[in-house]
């Protein structure tokens, strides 16, 4: 239990906190430019190679997917060699396929970019949510996950006029190489800067700061049958089925609304990279405000568990009402800020998502509960694009997609109202190694 009383927070510790976010919060904006580059050059790809929107869907998807794969073996790979190595060399590897999917010829070998992609950018929510969870005690980690995870947004936010303009000035080709020099630059600022927690020795002051919420740093590490018995657990798959609700939500717009946009409204590649600034502007917003907002009601008594909850069910059933609202709204710009409230809710539900990690999990499992989560998540998200690509040449409408994506987020608030409940236990644990915050 934490005391009432925080402990002064030491020079050396509030150091490693900021260069940890700040270099996580400079990765997310990448991560997500790189991620979105696809959905901005979509059509464009489409007429260059000549690929159906179906088609089109399915690479978009193929990320998704393999990036849920690559998910299972994070918090083991986190758990052994550390966020410093399995980060860093994630960060350089996505970065270097990115600048690769230049070359591709066809279907095939994008296929096997989109993939490599995928592989590189799977450590870096786990990674933030574990290093959060390392470097910060349990009443100040929602603001600066909500940092991180804000960054996300403004990388997908920066990302279309970005990509527009050196799309429109390099080509397509030219706009995947050119992207990934940043985060090849990046990894190597983080194996310089960055150290893990084992890996440095703490003095009284700093360990009385770590653990003024009783956290120990000797938790006990997670085996491979505790891993195993964690995909039996209801709580768990509440989570994957509740997060998939938001993955899938986000993953349909930073998919398609470029291309929406373009279709339903009418409107020009490079006037679209403007607009597509306006939806996920607000969804950082809610992701930074959904930081604030559970840290100050777990000041005021609230369990972190119960404050974490209670925005996601409210979140993702606002941002299902919101998505409701969007093939109705009259004028591009409008359509614009609909999705974009649609997006304010869904990150605002999304932060408290692995805040819930955080508190729900015993300390010494968090990144293998993190990685199970993202899994689930994505492979819900995965239908996402390509079930919009086979709708969009059928019915030549985005209205059946927007229908579904506003059902699958209300079957994820339900998900954490009637499923995630209780805390993450192990029955062949002793409970003084359980060990939650």
């Amino acid at each position: 239990m934490a005391s009432d009383t925080k402990p002064h927070k030491p020079r050396r510790i509030a150091r490693i906190q900021i260069i940890a976010v700040s270099i996580l919060s400079i990765a997310g904006v990448i991560n997500y430019i790189d991620r979105g580059s696809l959905a901005i050059a979509n059509t464009t790809i489409r007429a260059d190679i000549g690929i159906s929107a179906t088609r089109m869907g399915v690479l978009l998807s193929i990320f998704s997917l393999s990036y849920a794969i690559s998910q299972l073996p994070m918090g083991i790979l986190l758990d052994r060699f550390g966020e410093r190595l399995v980060l860093g060399a994630g960060m350089f590897l996505w970065s270097l396929t990115q600048a690769a999917t230049g070359l591709v010829r066809g279907f095939a070998s994008f296929v096997g970019a989109r993939v490599g992609l995928a592989v590189g950018e799977s450590p870096f929510v786990v990674s933030s949510v574990k290093t959060v969870n390392d470097w910060f005690d349990v009443r100040d980690r929602a603001t600066p996950m909500g940092i991180v995870n804000a960054s996300t947004t403004l990388g997908q936010a920066v990302a279309p006029p970005i990509l527009t303009v050196t799309m429109l000035a390099f080509g397509w080709r030219g706009m995947f190489m050119l992207i990934g020099i940043p985060g090849l630059v990046l990894s190597i600022a983080w194996f310089a800067l960055y150290r893990d927690r084992r890996k440095v020795s703490l003095n009284s002051s700093e360990l009385a700061y770590l653990e003024a919420s009783g956290r120990r740093g000797g938790s006990v590490r997670i085996s491979f049958s505790q891993w195993l018995g964690l995909f039996r657990l209801r709580t768990v798959w509440g989570m994957m089925l509740g997060f998939g609700g938001i993955n899938y939500t986000v993953w349909l717009y930073m998919s398609w609304m470029p291309n929406y946009l373009e279709a339903e409204h009418h409107v020009s590649v490079a006037r679209t990279g403007m607009l597509a600034m306006i939806p996920f502007s607000c969804g950082a917003v809610g992701m930074l405000l959904s930081g604030i907002i559970a840290d100050l009601l777990v000041r005021n008594g609230v369990s972190p568990i119960n404050s974490h909850r209670t925005l996601l069910v409210i979140g993702m059933t606002c941002s299902a009402a919101s998505t409701l609202l969007v093939p109705y709204v009259p004028g591009a710009t409008a359509a614009a800020f609909a999705i974009g409230m649609a997006l304010f809710f869904t990150y605002l539900a999304g932060n408290s998502g692995w805040g819930l990690v955080q508190s729900i999990a015993p300390r010494g499992d968090v990144g293998a509960v993190a990685a199970i989560q993202n899994f689930g998540s994505f492979v819900c998200a995965s239908f996402a694009p390509v079930i919009t690509g086979w709708l969009l040449d059928r019915t030549h409408s985005f209205h059946l997609t927007l229908v579904i994506c506003s059902m699958v987020s209300i079957l994820g608030a339900l998900s954490y109202l009637l499923i995630v409940k209780n805390p993450i236990v192990f029955a062949d644990r002793h409970p003084a190694e359980a060990g939650f915050d």
